[in-house]
């Protein structure tokens, strides 16, 4: 018998937690959309007492999102609980996360409470959680550091208390998949009433074994693995869904277990979530990763025109990943653009598609030939959610060895266009240096991160730029030809987003 396996997505709650990830309720509501057609089981839309951000986003998921679960984390406290079950209640299916630290380290100089205090709350809380919903789960946080027998006495409360979901976490990637297994073995053999609710895994990557340790746990007795997209999250990430999802599902005799998962949509999933967090995916990333089904070594390709099963052990196909690239350029019109355009999961307005279009019809008098990575790019720089404050016009960059590059540039801003010159310690620094002049202040840098798109010297470069402000982190990405042009792109992103942020900031106060 093969054992159904919900899959928990926490990519808005604990991937956004992931610096630099942080999302506007419409990219948030995008997301949502794209991991309901992904077929998840519960997507955790946030932690509603947060911040007014987090609970209307939740409240908009809840509204417009159907099929899965929506689920709102909150502490053992009635406050946040009050505000979880005020969120998410227009949600078809609801579920509230209430949770408590229970390691020692935790208990002792976090909480400052003792073992006993500890249960007490996390009854009252699964209690006070049940009054407004059915579905409730209890973490243990911490549960990787606990002890087995402290765990046992929690969960066999919170479990009479009306948890139908009972979680255990490793949240530091402490854990090893022997130590882990075990653990949840153990609970499963141990906790009176376990046989009759969930027993969830929520791992994390610090020693790269958050995928390994929940696999364990699906081997002993888990039946839901919480998740993120791209493994995204708190320090060096999650679990990823789609790593956990096609290790089920190439290792059906190994595990005993499926999903509920349209696996075809998960690069689709992945591109949107790389593009609305500028997060980039590294090439070698599992099944979805650029070389995920790239080979390039002799022996490699030559096994591969003989057998394909010699070096891929899941076609690229099932996970939505073109077996073949349809090859774009110059002579290529717009109908194979838009039809690209949608193969790759892009839905654009008409507008989208034409100013898309345009720029690659730039990008294709200029390079040979146009690969589906540059195509990615050049929509992701159309994906900034709202109107631009302002507009690249122009840009001339002067360097020479021995003097300090400088830069002028045009931005533009409504009809108005500024024209102004600077110097840098380099040629991005001097664009940036000219652009905060335009503007007329100066930005916190937090990240600058550059790639090639694809390969050649004529590749296309990605730049992706993170901003800081008090708290808040604003990601910008740009594209070109020119990694100079794409900086200035992403600098300019970032600070539109920014200058948004602060006017919906100003709204919100008048309120």
């Amino acid at each position: 018998m093969s054992t159904h396996i919900k899959i928990f997505d926490t990519t808005l709650r604990d991937g956004e937690q992931s610096p630099g990830c942080s999302m506007n309720l419409e990219e948030k509501l995008e997301i949502a959309y794209q991991l309901e057609r992904l077929g998840v089981d519960i997507i955790e839309a946030g932690f509603a007492m947060s911040s007014r951000g987090d609970f209307e986003a939740i409240e908009a998921i809840a509204t417009h999102i159907h099929t899965p679960t929506i689920c709102s984390l909150a502490r053992a406290i009635k406050a946040d609980i009050q505000a979880a079950a005020d969120a998410i209640k227009k949600a078809k299916r609801q579920r509230i996360h209430t949770f408590i630290a229970t390691s020692p380290i935790h208990m002792e100089y976090k909480l400052k409470m003792s073992p006993e205090k500890v249960i007490e709350n996390a009854v009252g809380a699964v209690q006070f959680a049940k009054s407004f919903v059915q579905d409730v789960e209890f973490s243990c946080e911490d549960a990787g550091r606990s002890d087995k027998h402290f765990l046992v006495k929690i969960l066999t409360e919170t479990i009479k208390a009306g948890a139908t979901v009972v979680n255990i976490p490793d949240t530091v990637g402490y854990q090893t998949p022997e130590e882990y297994g075990q653990l949840i073995r153990f609970l499963k053999e141990t906790v009176p009433g376990i046989d009759k609710v969930d027993i969830s895994v929520h791992c994390h990557d610090d020693l790269g074994l958050s995928t390994a340790n929940a696999l364990s746990g699906v081997l002993n007795g888990a039946t839901q693995v919480e998740c993120t997209i791209n493994g995204i999250g708190e320090r060096a990430g999650n679990t990823a869904l789609e790593e956990i999802v096609m290790a089920l599902n190439v290792r059906k005799a190994t595990y005993q277990a499926h999903t509920n998962i349209v696996t075809k949509e998960i690069f689709k999933t992945s591109r949107l979530v790389s593009t609305i967090t500028g997060s980039v995916v590294q090439t070698n990333k599992a099944i979805v990763g650029a070389n995920a089904f790239a080979h390039e070594a002799g022996i490699h390709q030559d096994g591969m025109l003989k057998m394909r099963q010699t070096y891929e052990i899941m076609e690229p196909e099932s996970v939505g990943i073109s077996s073949t690239k349809l090859v774009l350029g110059k002579h290529s019109g717009r109908h194979a653009f838009t039809d690209k355009l949608k193969e790759l999961g892009f839905t654009l307005t008409d507008a989208g598609i034409n100013k898309s279009f345009e720029e690659f019809k730039q990008l294709a008098d200029k390079k040979k030939e146009i690969a589906d990575e540059d195509i990615e790019a050049i929509v992701s720089n159309k994906m900034a959610i709202g109107e631009d404050l302002f507009h690249i016009e122009d840009i001339e960059v002067i360097s020479k060895i021995g003097q300090k590059p400088n830069a002028t540039i045009t931005l533009k801003k409504g009809s108005e266009q500024v024209t102004k010159t600077a110097e840098g310690a380099g040629s991005v620094d001097a664009i940036y240096k000219t652009i905060d002049e335009i503007v007329g202040e100066e930005f916190q840098l937090k990240d600058y991160i550059v790639q090639g798109v694809t390969g050649g010297t004529d590749a296309l470069a990605e730049v992706v730029v993170r901003l800081q402000e008090k708290k808040r982190t604003f990601t910008g990405r740009g594209a070109a030809l020119d990694v100079l042009e794409a900086s200035a792109k992403a600098y300019v992103m970032a600070i539109n987003k920014l200058l948004a942020g602060r006017g919906i900031e100003r709204i919100k106060a008048q309120l």
